[in-house]
């Protein structure tokens, strides 16, 4: 196995779970993109889940 630099090694720590095995979100598991996130992180921005971009909720309020 090849060596892992210290921002490799620290990207990889993102995605561990208790077993030492990674881990993506629920949302982001049967995704076939390459933009798997961690189990640790919120998803905020995917252009499957939010297809026409996050609601405003600003915008609402002035109509």
């Amino acid at each position: 196995m090849p060596r892992m630099s210290k921002k490799m090694k620290k990207e990889l720590a993102f995605f561990l779970n208790d077993q030492e095995r990674r881990a993506y979100n629920d949302l982001c598991r049967k995704c076939q993109r390459a933009c798997k996130q961690s189990f640790r992180a919120v998803i905020l921005d995917c252009p499957i889940i939010f297809p026409n971009g996050p609601k405003r909720k600003a915008k609402e309020a002035t109509d």
